[in-house]
């Protein structure tokens, strides 16, 4: 990497709009997202000039000069050092504002996954009880992420905890959430997003007379036990008729492992004979299983998941469901570990689908403590991007530890958040 000491130096009072400049300071001493960054606006300017520096090191060749561009005037005197302790409690305080933020919209999150799984469990304790019941629990349970969901704006993918719940409640939910927002972006109707919803969290209800060791295929089951692992899709199917659930959802369940050109099962049908619904939760179902096998140690990381998928997606996969599937979850999904272009590790803990190949991440900064490590929103930082996905066992120690990046996964969504005092941070992962 460059040696950037040897950037020249420049007075304060000369700095111009489009010149990327280097801070020589702790993180903590002043209020922007990185140390070195491009200047964006007068505003950034003016708080410099606040920093109380005489002069910063730039560098020419990544500027973007603009022949308009006017200095800084020169400020006629220094900054006394009460001033400048008051800048940097100014950057200290606006740290904290920033962290309460996050920590604020991660608790909400949390808590309001805590709801969703409480209530899926409670639905699948009342499923051979009350069949009925059950189907006005998870139809309730839809509508209630379907009001949180349809809402104005962009929602983030956002990666949770690994407290999020046990294995199978928390598939039922990374597949109801992901196929729902996948929905979202083909504009589904609200009716048609109830049965998605539904399908999506009963698509594994069969399971429940299955034997527990094999309700998770493993590559040493034996013919039979392969055959009697894919019995849970007949199942679940006559236990959804038996709660009296409507087509759409019940064709979900019948058709979740199907695959495009039909080599899937129980039916062995294609494409053309799957429905919609169907094809989306087929989809989701397997990168979910991909993500979150029944053995840690046989996990894909979510960007290899989509790897994979993308190389089987003329075979297994509606071509044109699995490319929005890509854009929405973003190249590098959460919980997936990267290098940045400027050689740091980071993981990446949320996505907007709008914006996929900027990601928001969490940088692995030794000079700043763990706990108060605020998330950076790639999209902010133009010179700043991605360079190569990583498996979590390449990272150095020191990164791994930092960055602890997920054995297990788990997805839900958030509003995006708009730029705030921290230069457009948004919220960071939950604490593990």
């Amino acid at each position: 990497m460059k040696d950037r000491t040897a950037d020249p130096l420049i007075d304060v009072g000369q700095l111009k709009v489009g010149m990327f400049i280097h801070l020589d300071l702790g993180w903590m001493s002043h209020p922007f997202p990185l140390s070195s960054f491009k200047l964006a606006s007068e505003d950034q300017l003016l708080i410099l000039r606040r920093l109380g520096l005489s002069q910063v090191r730039w560098s020419p060749g990544k500027s973007d000069l603009h022949m308009d561009a006017t200095p800084l005037p020169v400020t006629p005197a220094p900054m006394t050092s009460a001033e400048a302790s008051s800048a940097e409690d100014l950057a200290r305080d606006a740290h904290r504002r920033a962290l309460a933020a996050q920590r604020e919209a991660l608790q909400l999150c949390e808590r309001q996954y805590g709801e969703a799984a409480a209530a899926f469990r409670e639905v699948m304790d009342l499923v051979p009880r009350d069949p009925r019941g059950s189907r006005e629990q998870t139809t309730a349970l839809t509508a209630a992420l379907l009001d949180k969901m349809l809402i104005e704006g962009d929602l983030n993918i956002r990666l949770l905890n690994e407290g999020a719940g046990d294995r199978s409640t928390a598939h039922a939910l990374n597949v109801s959430i992901i196929s729902l927002l996948l929905g979202r972006a083909f504009g589904l109707n609200r009716d048609e997003m109830l049965d998605l919803g539904v399908g999506a969290l009963l698509h594994d209800v069969g399971k429940l007379e299955v034997l527990a060791r094999l309700r998770n295929r493993d590559d040493s089951f034996t013919s039979a036990e392969v055959q009697a692992y894919q019995q849970h899709v007949a199942k679940g199917v006559a236990i959804a008729q038996g709660m009296g659930l409507s087509p759409g959802p019940l064709l979900i369940i019948a058709q979740h492992h199907e695959n495009a050109d039909g080599s899937g099962f129980p039916q062995r049908i294609n494409m053309d004979r799957m429905s919609a619904g169907a094809r989306i939760v087929a989809l989701v179902n397997r990168f979910d299983g991909l993500c979150n096998p029944l053995l840690a140690s046989k996990a894909m990381t979510p960007h290899e998941a989509l790897s994979l998928m993308f190389a089987q997606g003329r075979n297994r996969f509606d071509a044109t469901m699995l490319n929005a599937f890509i854009r929405m979850m973003g190249v590098y999904p959460p919980g997936s570990a990267v290098q940045l272009t400027d050689d740091r590790f980071a993981l990446v803990v949320a996505v907007n689908s709008s914006r996929p190949l900027k990601p928001r991440v969490m940088v692995h900064d030794p000079k700043v403590p763990r706990e108060e490590a605020l998330v950076l929103n790639l999209e902010d930082t133009p010179d700043l991007g991605i360079r190569r996905s990583l498996k979590a066992q390449q990272l150095p120690r020191a990164s791994m530890d930092y960055l602890s990046p997920r054995t297990r996964i788990a997805y839900f969504f958030e509003p995006s958040l708009g730029a705030g005092a921290g230069g457009g941070l948004g919220a960071t992962e939950l604490a593990a």
